[in-house]
C-alpha cells in the first residue's frame, strides 16, 4: 500500500507497540501535524510519557477496542499478526501499514536520504543530522537511537531534508524510496529473515533500485559488499568513500586516540579538511566519512559539515559512557553481531589504556546465536574477562540445543552466567581503578549499567 503524508491529514493513526524506538519516533513526528495519534504498548516508560505530553492517547496494554475509530493502523516487525489490535484492524478493514510504509509517507514531501548498512547506520544517521544542523539546516530525522545533543530520536524540522535510518532487518526498507541513500557496509545478519549472505545482498540491491532516478548513492569503497553494490548500480550520481585510493572521498592520516579520532578528508584528490572527532575508533572515522559524503551529495558545504562532525558527542547505547567511579568507566553498547563486538571491544581496549576491559554480554536472538557462535567467542575474547548471559530471545522461541553457554565453551576468558545479579556482582568485585566495564548487547543487558555504577560507588565509598 502506498500512502502519502496528505492521506494522514485530519485522520487518526493508531500505533501498535508505540513505545519502541522506531515507532515512538514516527509517532513523535506525526504529533506535529494535524493528525490524531493513539497507540498501545505493554509497559509504561518515559517514552510514553513524552508522547502523551505531545498529545498522544496511549493504552498500556494491547486490546482490540483500542483500534475502534482509527483510520490507519501502524505496526512494527516485533508485533505478531495474532495481536488483538492487528486482528481487530483487519476485521474493521482499516488500512494496516508497516513502520516502513508509514515512514515513507512522512518522507514523501521532503528531499530524503536513507542511511542503510549492517553496521554503523544509527551513528552515521546521527552524524549526518548533526553535521547538517551545523550548516544552518533544520532537517527532519528519524533515528534508531537517541542523539546525545538533543536527547531525541526523531524531529520534524522546518527544512527540506529528511534524514532517516533504514532498517534492513525484515527487508521493508524497500518501501522508503528515498532521493538518496548511503550504504555503510553489508554483512550477513538477521538470520531469522535472511537465510544466506546472498539474500542480504539481494535485499540491498532492491533497496538501491528504489532510489530516485535523479538521486544519488553513497557507498563504502573499503567494504566488499557495499562497493560491489555501488559499482553495479546504474544510478548516475555515485560517491564512494573510505581509505581506498580509488574513493571519491578519501580518508588518510588517520589517528586513533583513547577518546577520539582524527583524519584528513580529500575530495577527488583535493584537501577538504581535517575531521577531529569526539568519538573513538576507526569505525567512527568511516561513519563520519559516510556522513560527510552524504552531506556533500545534498549540496552542503564541506567545511561546515566537518565543523559539525567535530561537535558530535555520540548516540545512546553506542559506546555510551554511563558513569565513572574511582577511574572505572562503565560503557553501554548495543553491539550484537560479532563484527560489532570486535569493533567495540577493540575500541574499549584503546579507551582503557593500561586498564582491563571487563564485559557482560547478552546474545540477542537464538537464530543469530546459533549462526555465529565461533564469531562471538573470538570477538568476546578480545576482552580481559567476559560474563555471558543467556540468550535474549526477543520475539523468537528457543531453539533446541542453542544456549549462550556454547559461546563460552570456545572462549579463553569467558564465563557463562545466566543470572543478572550474579554477573553484576562478579564484574563489580573484579573491577579496579583504570578498568573499563562494558554492558554489551541489544537486549535488556543495558539495564545493568546504572546498577553497576551504583554498586561501584558503594564498593569504594569511605
Amino acid at each position: 500500500m502506498t500512502v502519502s503524508l496528505r492521506d494522514f491529514a485530519g485522520k487518526r493513526v493508531h500505533f501498535v507497540g508505540i513505545g519502541g524506538t522506531g515507532m515512538s519516533g514516527l509517532a513523535r513526528i506525526m504529533s506535529t501535524y494535524p493528525i490524531e495519534v493513539t497507540g498501545s504498548d505493554m509497559k509504561e516508560s518515559s517514552v510514553l510519557t513524552g508522547l502523551r505530553v505531545l498529545g498522544a492517547t496511549i493504552s498500556s496494554q494491547h486490546q482490540a477496542e483500542n483500534v475502534n475509530g482509527a483510520d490507519f493502523l501502524v505496526y512494527s516487525s516485533a508485533i505478531s499478526k495474532t495481536n488483538p489490535e492487528m486482528m481487530r484492524g483487519k476485521e474493521l478493514g482499516i488500512p494496516i501499514l508497516s513502520r516502513a510504509q508509514a515512514l515513507s509517507a512522512l518522507m514523501s514531501e521532503s528531499i530524503s536520504i536513507a542511511i542503510a548498512g549492517t553496521h554503523g547506520k544509527t551513528t552515521t544517521t546521527s552524524m549526518l543530522t548533526v553535521a547538517a544542523q551545523s550548516c544552518g539546516e533544520d532537517p527532519s530525522f528519524a533515528i534508531g537511537g537517541t542523539l546525545s545533543a538533543s536527547g531525541s530520536n526523531a524531529h520534524k524540522g522546518t527544512g527540506e531534508f529528511f534524514i532517516v535510518e533504514a532498517d534492513e532487518s525484515d527487508g521493508s526498507f524497500i518501501e522508503y524510496r528515498p532521493y538518496g541513500a548511503v550504504i555503510t557496509n553489508i554483512e550477513h545478519d538477521h538470520v531469522d529473515f535472511f537465510k544466506t549472505p546472498e539474500s542480504v545482498m539481494d535485499a540491498f540491491a532492491s533497496f538501491v533500485d528504489t532510489i530516485a532516478t535523479d538521486g544519488f548513492l553513497v557507498y563504502c569503497a573499503d567494504d566488499s559488499g557495499s562497493s560491489t553494490l555501488g559499482n553495479a548500480s546504474t544510478i548516475s550520481r555515485k560517491i564512494s568513500y573510505g581509505v581506498s585510493p580509488s574513493a571519491d572521498l578519501r580518508i588518510d592520516s588517520i589517528e586513533l586516540f583513547p577518546q577520539g579520532s582524527k583524519a584528513r578528508a580529500l575530495w577527488k584528490g583535493k584537501l577538504l579538511g581535517t575531521m577531529e572527532l569526539q568519538v573513538p575508533g576507526h569505525h567512527n572515522v568511516l561513519n563520519a566519512s559516510a556522513a560527510l559524503a552524504g552531506g556533500l551529495a545534498l549540496g552542503l558545504p564541506g567545511a561546515q559539515l566537518i565543523a559539525g562532525l567535530a561537535t558530535f558527542r555520540g548516540t545512546g547505547r553506542r559506546f555510551e559512557l554511563k558513569g565513572q567511579v574511582q577511574g572505572i568507566r562503565v560503557i553501554d553498547d548495543y553491539g550484537h553481531h560479532p563484527t560489532e563486538i570486535e569493533v567495540t571491544l577493540t575500541t574499549a581496549k584503546r579507551y582503557a589504556t593500561d586498564g582491563r576491559v571487563l564485559v557482560i554480554f547478552q546474545p540477542h536472538r537464538y537464530s543469530r546465536t546459533q549462526a555465529f557462535i565461533p564469531g562471538f567467542a573470538r570477538a568476546l575474547d578480545i576482552a580481559d574477562q567476559a560474563w555471558v548471559l543467556e540468550v535474549y530471545g526477543a520475539s523468537e522461541q528457543p531453539i533446541a540445543g542453542v544456549s549462550a553457554e556454547s559461546i563460552t565453551q570456545l572462549m579463553k576468558h569467558g564465563v557463562f552466567e545466566p543470572n543478572f545479579l550474579t554477573a553484576t556482582d562478579a564484574v563489580v568485585a573484579k573491577a579496579r581503578p583504570g578498568d573499563v566495564i562494558v554492558t554489551l548487547g541489544a537486549g535488556d543487558v543495558s539495564s545493568l549499567a546504572p546498577i553497576i555504577v551504583e554498586a561501584l560507588a558503594k564498593k569504594f565509598q569511605p
